[in-house]
């Protein structure tokens, strides 16, 4: 192949340690950031430096640490993962150390079907694979976008999955651990928040038409929303 230049070279590796050549492409990969967290070269300066003739930069390659990618999509993941559109209303990704953060939309701009329904990838760096995890999962708990349907709380419940943990993934694993599709999984402490929401919004609703009264009888004061915490409603 008469080609210089930055390339990615796929393979299936299979159960027993056999691997099978599938394609070579003539660019870097969505997955490049892995490789850069890993390894600490920028792999499209880099590639800039070949164009121009100029000799690699990186010198002797060493790995370090682990590095997790996922890719977040504008989808609805409960219905067969079909795209999603929509105004970003709310665009507020996580921040810290070892969170990268690679993205082409901002708050404010549209999804609209024209495009590949990709809205970012969160990749995540840790001196072990088990730290690279918990980072992914308190990255993934602190995303927020409103506006539209996304792949983020899949995501969250997939760093969680045995097999993920465990570095066992194939490519059916998704349908094996979700033979009838993926739903939400809704815990009993989510359960207990949203009645504890809607009883206080009940009780703010109480309390509001109990003060407009006080003004006609002085005498009685405003309801305490927490008397009314333990009630019940169907």
């Amino acid at each position: 192949v008469d080609y210089e230049g930055a390339g990615t070279v796929e393979f299936l590796l299979a159960p027993n340690g056999e691997f099978f050549f599938l394609e070579m492409n003539t660019r870097i990969q969505v997955e490049h950031p892995v490789t850069e967290l890993v390894t600490g070269v920028d792999l499209v300066r880099e590639q800039l430096r070949i164009a121009a003739g100029q000799p690699m930069s990186c010198g002797d390659l060493m790995i370090r640490g682990h590095s997790i990618e996922v890719r977040l999509y504008a989808e609805d993941a409960a219905n067969n993962f079909l795209p999603a559109i929509g105004k970003l209303a709310v665009f507020s990704p996580p921040e810290g150390p070892g969170v990268r953060l690679d993205t082409g939309v901002r708050e404010g701009d549209e999804v609209t079907p024209n495009y590949d329904p990709m809205l970012a990838k969160l990749i995540v760096w840790a001196p072990s694979r088990n730290e690279a995890l918990q980072r992914m999962r308190r990255a993934l708990d602190e995303f927020v976008v409103l506006g539209t349907t996304t792949n983020i709380r899949f995501l969250r419940e997939l760093c969680d999955q045995p097999e993920v943990v465990n570095g066992a993934t194939d490519t059916t694993t998704i349908d094996r651990l979700w033979p009838n599709g993926w739903s939400p999984n809704v815990s009993q402490s989510i359960k207990n928040a949203a009645l504890l929401v809607a009883s206080c919004a009940e009780a703010n609703g109480l309390q509001r038409r109990t003060s407009s009264n006080s003004i006609q009888d002085s005498s009685d004061g405003p309801v305490s929303p927490f008397q009314t915490l333990n009630r019940r409603y169907p």
